[in-house]
């Protein structure tokens, strides 16, 4: 059976594409299996970062209404022969995403594939209840500014509650914390939340600390996961991330000025 992950937040604009396209390619690069789903109705932004978006003939919404089969859904990676990639809608809306549907989709993949990622919109509608509720472990995405820190630790909450694990009493489901657009500078001069700050509101395993860099925008742009870029430094960051997820043990890099704001407010010493 496949491990099934959601990377979510309670914000917008945080990273979560960026952040399941790279996931899925490191993955699939280690050689697993894996499959990323966009749960984003209405929108469809996944494609455009894996750079597949021409290729794009049915969707996630025409195998659960029974209009394609997975098989012509599924768009194999050009980079990566263990990669694909199940797209959203753009011409449909959330209601169009159903329990029973989701629940028969991933029932069909996981037979196949060791990795299912399942990229979820911001928020608590329908879309994000449906991207977690079917999760073995969740991807926290959250920048260091205190209003997606508060809103990802409300999604932490519906994580333990709302989910087809905690409905069975089973489990629950693995919380891991990645720190996106990270600026160790801007840590030390209190304009921005340390490390520090975020675990003493969130308290979840670090999973890793993804640097503010430009190369993620340039990635973005030319349809290539920024992972690939091992050159850059938020591409490191995000094969650490696989590697510790995979269970390899990594030191967290680009993590200086780990005290911010809240260090900085109340006068706490390290």
């Amino acid at each position: 059976m496949a491990r099934i992950i959601v990377v979510t937040s309670g914000k917008g604009g945080v990273g979560k594409t960026t952040t399941s396209a790279a996931i899925a390619m490191g993955l699939a690069k280690k050689g697993h299996k894996t499959a990323v789903i966009d749960f984003d109705v209405g929108l469809r932004n996944l494609d455009l970062i894996m750079g597949c978006e021409r290729r794009v003939v049915y969707d996630f919404v025409n195998v659960i209404n029974g209009e394609a089969s997975l098989s012509q859904a599924l768009i194999r990676d050009k980079n990566c022969n263990l990669l694909y990639i199940l797209p959203a809608s753009q011409t449909r809306d959330k209601d169009a995403l159903s329990l029973e549907g989701v629940g028969r989709v991933l029932d069909e993949l996981s037979k196949d594939f060791k990795y299912i990622v399942c990229d979820s919109p911001a928020g608590i509608e329908k879309g994000a209840n449906l991207a977690l509720y079917f999760a073995d472990d969740a991807f926290v995405v959250t920048n260091p500014e205190i209003s997606s820190v508060r809103d990802s630790d409300r999604m932490l909450g519906i994580l333990s509650s709302k989910s087809r694990r905690a409905e069975n009493g089973e489990e629950p489901i693995k919380e891991y914390l990645l720190l996106t657009r990270y600026e160790p500078s801007r840590v030390k001069s209190g304009e921005m939340l340390g490390l520090d700050d975020v675990q003493e509101i969130l308290s979840l395993h670090l999973l890793g600390i993804i640097p503010e860099s430009k190369t993620v925008l340039t990635a973005s742009n030319a349809g290539s996961p920024v992972i690939l870029n091992d050159k850059s430094e938020a591409g490191q960051a995000y094969a650490d991330v696989v590697a510790r997820y995979l269970g390899e043990k990594r030191p967290h890099r680009f993590i200086d000025g780990k005290k911010g704001f809240f260090s900085k407010l109340f006068g706490r010493k390290s």
